[in-house]
């Protein structure tokens, strides 16, 4: 089982209505939901952590895990509101507005962590939970109590404008939940903020040194890499007519989650000598999955049928 930590909330994306007029419709997201829904609709045995609501919106939530085949025993369900994130588009790049105050998934505190079951082989964490307090640390603190016994993986999916007035504690934490990591997958982006300009091989190479066995990285239309301290292999991204990139990255993650999984090596000791194979088969089902959810809009990832 493959259990993913981290925001679930309702993305408001920008619409017409039948009156011509712009309106907001919700769909349910949010980076690390997003990934586990993707994780249950290619195959993969799939579980989600996080604080969920048990108001409108959170059901909603819940309801669409489990059409996903998303095992929600741990949620972690509260009185407290749901997250919205107002979604804007610019050629198909979104930005958002976050409305995050006092909600089930920011309150998320360390006495309601869950305890796992040994089939629990790997932890994901990324996302903008990883941002604020109590649930940040809440969060860490979960990583920090699992990463000697399972595998752990982080995507940091970095919104600098989240972050705002924050970046040197954000920063710290990231840079601790990677050390502690065993994959690592950043966007280009997200590299060049963590470690400046460079060359992306090179900067890859720079958080294996931090401690990951494995740094995924993805840059955009190009494709996506994987990097180990002995090897760099790259796949091209499958060209497609791009709705909205919402969810790209998220399904990407699990793509490559996935794939490892099937191979047999989400484990700590398989991951230290990974075949050229079976990196390989991970970047072309996360690049192939996630060029699925680009076509069409709003983060709706693929069943494995699709593909």
């Amino acid at each position: 089982m493959i259990l993913s930590c981290g925001e679930a909330l309702i993305d408001m994306l920008p619409r017409e209505s039948t009156a011509g007029e712009p309106c907001f419709a919700p769909y349910a997201g949010g980076a690390v939901f997003n990934t586990a829904i993707a994780l249950g609709r290619l195959g993969a045995a799939s579980a989600f952590f996080s604080g969920v609501s048990t108001d409108m919106l959170g059901e909603i939530l819940a309801e669409t895990l489990e059409a996903s085949n998303v095992d929600t025993r741990f949620l972690a369900r509260s009185g407290r509101p749901t997250t919205v994130a107002f979604v804007k588009l610019v050629n198909g790049q979104a930005t958002y507005a976050f409305y995050d105050e006092g909600t089930a998934g920011r309150m998320l505190s360390v006495d309601q962590l869950p305890e796992l079951p040994t089939d629990a082989a790997a932890l994901f964490f990324g996302g903008i939970s990883l941002v604020n307090d109590p649930a940040a640390s809440t969060y860490e603190a979960l990583q920090a109590r699992e990463a000697r016994m399972r595998v752990t993986m982080i995507d940091p999916n970095i919104r600098p404008g989240f972050i705002a007035g924050k970046e040197a504690e954000y920063r710290a934490r990231i840079e601790r939940m990677i050390a502690r990591a065993d994959i690592v997958k950043l966007s280009d982006e997200d590299l060049h903020w963590l470690l400046g300009p460079g060359e992306v091989s090179a900067l890859a190479r720079g958080i294996v040194a931090q401690g990951p066995k494995l740094v995924f990285i993805t840059e955009g239309a190009a494709g996506a890499r994987a990097v180990t301290a002995t090897q760099d292999r790259f796949v091209a991204a499958t060209k497609v007519t791009v709705a909205d990139t919402v969810g790209a990255g998220d399904t990407f993650n699990a793509g490559v989650l996935a794939a490892l999984d099937e191979a047999g090596v989400l484990t700590k000791q398989a991951l230290v000598t990974l075949p050229d194979t079976v990196l390989d088969a991970a970047l072309s089902l996360g690049t192939r999955a996630a060029a699925v959810t680009v076509s069409r809009a709003g983060a709706n990832p693929p069943w494995r049928s699709e593909l």
